[in-house]
Parts: structure tokens; sequence; C-alpha cells
């Protein structure tokens, strides 16, 4: 039986989505089954992290309304073998997706898979609600902004009340010589709870950027710093 893991955060901009590609991305090359689910309803872009924009025909909200059978809603990725895609809708939820509609659509897919990866739409409103109906897991993604680490603590505290204590953290974009110039917190600032939570650190490079405007995830490039990073945050995860 597989692991369905939620990758959200309090606020948008801390890289969520670029996370959640590349995670998916690593344990597929480990030799994983992934699925990947955009519930980020209205928004989704995960799509075109992953080069598949022009791949998706139906969408989650397809499978759960019945409109379709999950097999048809699966991508395969073309490059990472063993990785699947689900797209979320893109017009907005209109209520008729329920978290129980999540656990169930879960709980099927652990059946063929070692991981569900949810991406999750920022924030704590009804989406966020949703895409946890399946979780065993939670990552929250934050950057080193005073704000981002206090809604990182607001969220932290949110999911705990719906019952989920399985949470751990990825601080993405660190900029190092900011750090250094007391310009952003250092990581000796991050608050407790957080800090013995934090599963990875990803300096900010350009390079990232650059793969998810190319639709490739960054972990392709092997034999770097970045994929070898990756590959730690993979083993990591493997083991919460």
């Amino acid at each position: 039986m597989g692991k369905t893991i939620v990758v959200a955060s309090g606020k948008g901009g801390t890289g969520k989505t670029m996370f959640t590609a590349n995670l998916g991305a690593m344990l597929a090359k480990k030799g994983s089954r992934v699925v990947l689910i955009d519930m980020d309803t209205g928004l989704r872009n995960l799509d075109l992290y992953l080069g598949l924009e022009n791949n998706v025909v139906y969408d989650v909200n397809d499978v759960l309304s019945g409109m379709c059978r999950i097999k048809q809603a699966l991508i395969k990725h073309k490059t990472f073998e063993g990785l699947f895609f689900m797209a979320a809708s893109p017009k907005p939820d209109e209520g008729e997706i329920t978290p129980l509609h999540m656990k169930v659509l879960c709980n099927k897919l652990k059946e063929s898979f070692d991981y569900v990866i949810i991406d999750a739409p920022a924030g704590i409103e009804d989406g966020l609600i949703i895409a946890l109906g399946g979780a065993d897991k939670v990552i929250l993604t934050i950057t080193p902004e005073f704000a981002a680490i206090r809604d990182c603590e607001v969220m932290s505290n949110h999911i705990k009340a719906l019952g989920i204590d399985n949470i751990h953290y990825v601080l993405n974009k660190v900029d190092l010589e900011m750090m250094n110039a007391g310009y952003a917190p250092s990581v000796d600032e991050i608050p407790g709870t957080i800090k013995s939570g934090l599963i990875g650190i990803i300096q900010y490079d350009k390079n990232v950027r650059i793969s998810t405007n190319m639709g490739v995830p960054i972990v392709c490039m092997e034999n770097t710093y970045i994929h070898k990073n990756f590959s730690n945050i993979c083993d990591r995860v493997v083991n919460l």
C-alpha cells in the first residue's frame, strides 16, 4: 500500500509546485511508481512544470465527479519511467468535491502506486482541506522570510487541528549572501518546531527557474549539486 504526501504552503511563491514536480521525478528515478495530482483548482501549473500541458484531456475533477475513469485522467511522463500525472481543473471548484472524495481517490491510487503526491493550493482555504482528505504526510515549503515562516506556523497548527501530525518542512530559495548580511532570517532564527522537522534546504538558483519555464524538472541535470540535494531530500522523505 502506497503513501499519500500533500505538499502545501502558507503563501504563494514558496516553490511548492516546483518541489512537487522534482520530488515526484526523483522518486521515479529511484524506482518508485509515483502519481502527481494538481489540486490547485483554477490556478493549475504543475502540468507546465512537467512539460505536459498539451497532454491534458481529463482532470481530477472529471474523475471525482464520475465523468471519466482514473486511468483516462492519468498522463504518463515521457522521461521518467513510473511517473504519472493528473491535472487540476482549469475552473474554480464549485463545492461538488469533498475531502471524502479525495480520500477514496487516494486509497484507490495507493493500490497501484508507491506514492501519491498532491500539490495543494496555497493558504488555509477549503481547497487545502479537500487536498488533505487522503493525506498520510504533509510537507510544507517555506522561504527565508519572516512572513513565510509565520504563515508556515499557522498552516502547521491548522493541519494538526485536522488530525494530521506527520508534518515536515523544506526551506527553499535560500540566498546565503542575504542571510550572512542579515537581510534574511537564518536557519537559527527558524522556530524550533519547524527546524526540528526540516528535511531539506534548497539554495536559490536561476537554473531552477529556467527548468520550470522549460517544463523540465531540475533533477534531470545529473551530476550537479542540485540533483544530489534533491536525491538526499528524497531519501529523507522515504524514511519519514
